[in-house]
C-alpha cells in the first residue's frame, strides 16, 4: 500500500492559506462597529477633548484677525461671527468623518 505524496509547493500553498485565514479572522470580526456605537464613542471622545470648542474658538479668532485687518473693530466683530460659523461647520464635517472611520476600522487611529 502506497501513501500519496503532496508536492512541496502544494504544502506551502496550503500552509499559507491556513495561516492567512487564521490571522484574518480576528480582524474581520472586530473591524466594524455599529453606527450607534461609533456615534457614542465619537461624541464621548469629542466631549472629553473639547473638540467642538476648539474648532469654534479657532475659527472665531482667525475670523476676528482677518476682519480686524480688513475692516477695523467692526470687521473684527463680523469676522469673529463668520469664523465661528465656519468652525461649527468644520466640526460637523470632522465629526462625520470620525464616525465613518470608527464604523470602518473600529478605531479611527488604526490605519
Amino acid at each position: 500500500m502506497t501513501i500519496p505524496t503532496i508536492s512541496l509547493a502544494a504544502k506551502r500553498a496550503l500552509a499559507l492559506a491556513v495561516a492567512s485565514a487564521t490571522l484574518a479572522l480576528p480582524m474581520t470580526m472586530n473591524a466594524q462597529e455599529s453606527h450607534e456605537d461609533a456615534v457614542a464613542q465619537t461624541h464621548r471622545h469629542d466631549a472629553r477633548h473639547h473638540t467642538k470648542a476648539k474648532f469654534v474658538a479657532g475659527g472665531a479668532v482667525g475670523g476676528a484677525v482677518v476682519g480686524a485687518k480688513v475692516g477695523g473693530p467692526v470687521g473684527a466683530l463680523v469676522g469673529a461671527g463668520a469664523g465661528a460659523g465656519a468652525g461649527l461647520a468644520l466640526n460637523k464635517a470632522h465629526r462625520h468623518h470620525e464616525i465613518k472611520k470608527r464604523e470602518h476600522y473600529g478605531d479611527p487611529y488604526q490605519r
